[in-house]
């Protein structure tokens, strides 16, 4: 059972939420200490007591989204009992988690977030790596099960997973007024079915 969140936490957390949301609606390169601290509703100095300035922000918000997707992947193993099953719990887990913030893709595509910082842009290496790791694992767990090809490859598999997902958060970003992401979810994951699995 996870220990209940301290104050600090809590406050931490909503610094990088307000964060997130100035990102999304500005981009990263408007966000700011001052505007931040409005976001949450408090003065700077206040928020200087959990942030140091705005680069230790950024790295506050690539742990949160480290956080958030790789629970998703651990939420599929606990509730999910086959590849295919925990693949699609993990799609519509991470679309969810794009309605909530149209500010990930954003950091993940911007180089506002990692030009002429190295340890950020490992950081963001990681996430990444982490991510299709965990998918590809899932891939080969279907594969000795039955139910997934024996003739993909697992990683070109996870990569093509994640394009499922990431021109539809660019197209949410620009608000493409034709696109709706419960419809594209309905419509792409069929095909990535038809595409890796065992047809008995």
């Amino acid at each position: 059972m996870r220990a209940k969140k301290t104050n600090t936490e809590i406050r931490k957390e909503q610094i990088l939420l307000a964060a997130l949301k100035i990102i999304g609606l500005q981009g990263v390169n408007a966000l700011s200490i001052v505007g931040v601290a409005e976001k949450v509703g408090i003065v700077p100095s206040a928020l200087y007591r959990h942030f140091s300035s705005k680069e230790e922000i950024l790295d506050g918000i690539l742990d949160l989204m480290r956080e958030k997707v790789l629970k998703n992947v651990q939420q599929a193993r606990l509730k999910k009992h086959n590849a295919l099953a925990r693949l699609e719990f993990i799609m519509m887990r991470h679309l969810a988690l794009l309605k909530e913030s149209r500010a990930l893709p954003l950091i993940l595509l911007s180089d506002a977030m990692y030009l002429g910082t190295s340890a950020r842009l490992s950081k963001i290496q990681e996430i990444l790596e982490s991510y299709l790791s965990a998918l590809s694992a899932i891939l080969k767990e279907g594969m000795e099960e039955g139910s997934i090809r024996a003739d993909i490859v697992p990683e070109s598999t996870a990569i093509m997973f994640l394009g499922m997902i990431l021109p539809a958060a660019v197209l949410v970003n620009v608000q493409a007024p034709f696109f709706n992401l419960e419809s594209h979810a309905a419509n792409v994951w069929p095909a990535f079915v038809r595409s890796i699995a065992v047809i008995n």
